[in-house]
């Protein structure tokens, strides 16, 4: 495990463009689909890593809450499955069902999605706004496994909240999110760490 922060992509910079399959239903989810959303949370994830686990719960929970509202979410797995069977399409499709999400959680074994989002840990959130313009990139909140803080998505609810109603969010309150790095196949690491 490496820790890595999110690289912190441009804020206004447009959704980029995926179409990935959806190992729970057999389908393919596209970007197109969630045309229209006021809010839409991408997540780059996957099912082993302990910064993920620690607030898988509480962010199902939180997404299933604001869906009401009228929020879309949409996690991305992008390990490379062949080193890290525990984040294999089946292993989603089990992840999917005991963790009840309500969210579509795709796998993007190309990884060009990831690069395409410059993601580079797990969990990195992207938040767009209702023209798909990036409007928050940062952590869920200041919790991490074994540092004793609560656990309760105050950085994540209040950028959801000010997108739903139209507020901008200073760049000066996005603080990265953190988590282990994204495990790119061999050879496939990006460029952009620079």
């Amino acid at each position: 495990m490496v820790r890595t922060e999110s690289t912190m992509l441009t804020l206004g910079t447009k959704a980029p463009d995926f179409s990935l399959p959806e190992p729970a239903t057999g389908s393919t989810v596209s970007l197109s689909d969630f045309e229209g959303a006021r809010a839409l949370l991408i997540i780059f994830m996957c099912n082993h890593c302990p910064y993920v686990i620690h607030l898988n719960k509480p962010l199902a929970a939180m997404i299933k809450e604001y869906e009401n509202k009228g929020l879309k979410a949409v996690a991305i797995n992008a390990n490379d499955v062949a080193n890290y069977p525990d984040d294999s399409p089946e292993k989603m499709i089990e992840e999917v069902k005991n963790l009840g999400y309500s969210f579509p959680y795709l796998y993007d074994e190309t990884q060009e999605t990831a690069k395409a989002y410059k993601a580079a840990c797990t969990p990195d959130f992207f938040l767009f706004d209702a023209n798909q313009q990036l409007a928050y990139r940062g952590q869920f909140d200041d919790s991490r496994p074994k540092n004793n803080k609560a656990l309760t998505g105050t950085d994540m609810r209040s950028a959801i909240e000010s997108v739903l109603a139209g507020r901008p969010i200073p760049e000066s309150e996005q603080k990265p999110s953190m988590g282990c790095n994204i495990k790119w196949k061999a050879g496939n690491e990006p460029d952009y760490f620079g």
